[in-house]
């Protein structure tokens, strides 16, 4: 059974009781844990070959009306959050380095059913080698770890015995946040360098960075991006960075429109404009 699928049954155990309130607000805990999984896949920074370091510490805020709904089942939401988490990182092989946490806050310039997720890699004061997330404790930019208003991160313990050793700083090309949530708006992500050609997306004014070779956008939160609009299907579109670079219609309900033309597959071209459902999305590249 999927990671997804257990968090979701676990939640419905508790529809009926604490959490009755918490199905009513626009932001579901499910956007929230698809949010936090993608967060994973982003910042995931490889060490070397058995080990892959993601976030173990995550900040998701919410608008003024979802956090005063969701506030006083935080505590129950983050320990589930965390378990979906930890659930995901041991499928996928990531480690974590330090205990996993989730917590709510409010963000005053956010509309109800909008959100955002923050992450960092915290380190413990005897950091785990089991299956988890985090970022280094030395964030990408070269600055003492603590980015996005968090305070300084504890210096790294020396691993375990017989576990490879770790480097002092991450490997160049390590990048703060991923893929923004469609819905709330979260600050660009942070170009890359050494002349490499650059990806990205653009929905609503947020910036969804191409780190692989194909993106999917969809409703589902097994999607890449996702995007909520009813017109969109589960899983819409795939674009294919490279040069060129495409984009193929899954055999998605409303198709796409393509700088103004229905299509199924097209190419792509800085500044194009996709359409998907009541939905636009930017297409943008560059080099390094």
């Amino acid at each position: 059974m999927g990671v997804m699928k257990k968090f979701e049954q676990r939640l419905e155990g508790l529809v009926n009781g604490t959490f009755a309130k918490v199905f009513k607000s626009e932001v579901q805990p499910v956007e929230i844990a698809g949010a936090l999984q993608r967060e994973c896949d982003n910042n995931a920074t490889i060490w070397n070959r058995d080990r892959t370091v993601v976030p173990n510490d995550f900040i998701v805020e919410l608008s003024a009306p979802d956090y005063e709904r969701l506030s006083p089942y935080s505590g129950q939401l983050g320990d589930e959050l965390a378990g979906m988490v930890r659930d995901y990182a041991k499928q996928q092989r990531y480690t974590f380095m330090g205990p996993i946490k989730v917590n709510l806050e409010k963000a005053d310039d956010l509309d109800t059913g909008l959100y955002r997720v923050r992450s960092r890699t915290l380190a413990s004061s005897s950091s785990q080698a089991a299956p988890a997330s985090g970022r280094p404790a030395q964030d990408p930019q070269g600055a003492p770890g603590g980015g996005y208003g968090y305070p300084p991160a504890a210096a790294p313990a020396a691993p375990p015995t017989g576990a490879p050793p770790m480097p002092s700083a991450p490997p160049p090309g390590a990048r703060p946040g991923g893929y923004g949530q469609p819905t709330g708006q979260r600050p660009p992500a942070a170009p890359t360098s050494g002349g490499r050609a650059r990806f990205w997306i653009e929905i609503n004014g947020t910036r969804h960075q191409i780190s692989r070779p194909t993106l999917v956008l969809g409703r589902s939160t097994d999607a890449d991006v996702r995007i909520d609009d009813p017109g969109v299907s589960r899983r819409h579109c795939e674009i294919r960075t490279g040069a060129p670079s495409t984009i193929q219609d899954l055999g998605s309900t409303n198709g796409i429109v393509v700088d103004g033309q229905h299509t199924t597959r097209a190419t792509l071209r800085d500044g194009s404009r996709i359409v998907v459902g009541s939905t636009t999305v930017i297409y943008r590249q560059a080099e390094g």
